[in-house]
């Protein structure tokens, strides 16, 4: 499995194992900016209470978001976790606003390619972003899946697109292993990205909650109303996840 290097410089907190970038919105984008202009390849990752349950029962995806050079905190829920173990976030850097202002910044200079979602999805978001700002290179679209047996084709079409950086919407754990696995192999990009739902909430396939959900870090409760058979993933994020960081708290040394 490919490792990247991640920027010493940046301060990071450790929730579960897993290190968490200390960054604001702001902070996030241009942090973004610095590891595209680098001849290196980056995996970035947006973390949340869910994945974090996860990674502590899946052991190659741990590594994995031990390994990636940029993780953002994409939940109320690693703040708060944060604050109780002593240690600071200073702000919800969500993987969806943080693609879209990326987006509304980015120059030609670095195309950039959408894999994932649903058929048509990830079209629709491209020209969606494309609307917001005229000067984003659109390198291509492509709905795909993390199957073993579409990865070729999948290579071939970023490959030939020249694509600088690529968001994947497979969903989670899924989209961060095969960017693991298989970034080494797509020849121009610099920076890939997992971002979840958020072709769907920028395409309106799913809809966001409303902002005082998103302020007072209640979007579980929200998701919880519209989508009751996320009960499961739910629970993990609202209550397994502050379960398993306090007994990892207590369990590691010198704490």
């Amino acid at each position: 499995m490919a490792q990247y290097p991640s920027d010493a410089k940046t301060a990071r907190v450790t929730l579960l194992g897993i290190p968490i970038d200390a960054l604001t919105m702001d902070q996030a984008v241009n942090r973004i900016f610095r590891l595209l202009e680098t001849q290196r390849q980056h995996h970035v990752a947006t973390p949340n209470s869910e994945m974090l349950v996860e990674s502590a029962r899946n052991p190659v995806f741990r590594r994995v978001l031990q390994q990636t050079s940029l993780n953002i905190s994409d939940s109320a829920g690693l703040l708060w976790m944060a604050r109780l173990t002593k240690q600071l976030l200073p702000q919800r850097v969500t993987g969806v606003d943080t693609m879209q202002r990326f987006c509304n910044v980015l120059t030609p200079d670095y195309p950039v390619f959408f894999l994932g979602a649903g058929p048509g999805v990830a079209e629709k978001t491209a020209w969606l972003l494309k609307e917001r700002n005229a000067r984003l290179k659109l390198a291509g679209t492509y709905a795909g899946s993390p199957r073993e047996l579409d990865a070729q084709e999948i290579i071939a079409r970023i490959n030939a697109s020249n694509a600088a950086v690529l968001f994947v919407a497979f969903g989670s754990p899924a989209q961060e292993l095969w960017i693991a696995k298989y970034l080494p192999s797509l020849t121009s990009v610099r920076v890939a990205m997992g971002v979840g739902g958020s072709f769907d909430f920028i395409a309106g396939v799913r809809k966001r909650a409303p902002r005082p959900f998103q302020i007072l870090g209640l979007e579980w409760l929200w998701r919880l109303a519209c989508e009751p058979r996320r009960f499961r993933r739910i629970w993990n994020a609202v209550a397994v996840f502050p379960f398993l960081v306090l007994q990892y708290r207590r369990e590691a040394p010198g704490t």
